[in-house]
């Protein structure tokens, strides 16, 4: 079956994550930028596993989270306006539109949380580098990657569901 393109406005919802993804993000540059004369030239540039940092490398490497962060997010909005390319466990002619909606809005929450985490991160290594935080903590990577798999699996269960 040949799936259909369907126009599908942007639910209240993914508008609101929408914006307050980039607020976030957005609020992480201007604070990147109202710091970075101020910081030390050398900074963080990695983090093992715990949420310390075991590598530390040139401040300019301070741009590059927002950089990919950015860029995800533009990609994986291009991409979510696409539903009809995606490939689909269960789709039927009469859930193509609830089938479409529910990816779209998987798209809508990973890319928001992965700019979230990223300006988290961010704004993480500049406290660091000024000397006022230890790390990122140890409970980082696991609430990354429960937020991450957790929003995963679930927009694949409602799939299968629906």
């Amino acid at each position: 079956m040949k799936q259909p393109k369907i126009d599908l406005p942007k639910t209240r919802f993914e508008q609101t994550f929408d914006a307050i993804g980039i607020t976030v993000f957005l609020l992480s540059i201007i604070y990147l930028v109202s710091v970075f004369g101020s910081l030390p030239d050398e900074v963080p540039g990695h983090f093992n596993g715990s949420g310390e940092a075991d590598r530390w490398g040139s401040k300019m490497e301070l741009w590059i989270l927002p950089l990919v962060g950015g860029g995800l997010w533009l990609l994986m909005t291009a991409v979510s306006k696409y539903p009809h390319t995606f490939n689909y466990l269960n789709l039927r002619e009469d859930n193509i539109e609830v089938q479409y909606k529910n990816a779209r809005l998987m798209m809508n929450v990973l890319k928001n949380e992965i700019i979230l985490f990223f300006s988290f991160i961010t704004y993480q290594t500049i406290q660091i580098a000024k000397g006022a935080v230890e790390g990122l903590g140890a409970a980082f990577l696991p609430i990354f990657l429960v937020v991450i798999f957790g929003s995963t699996f679930f927009f694949m269960y409602r799939m299968l569901k629906m």
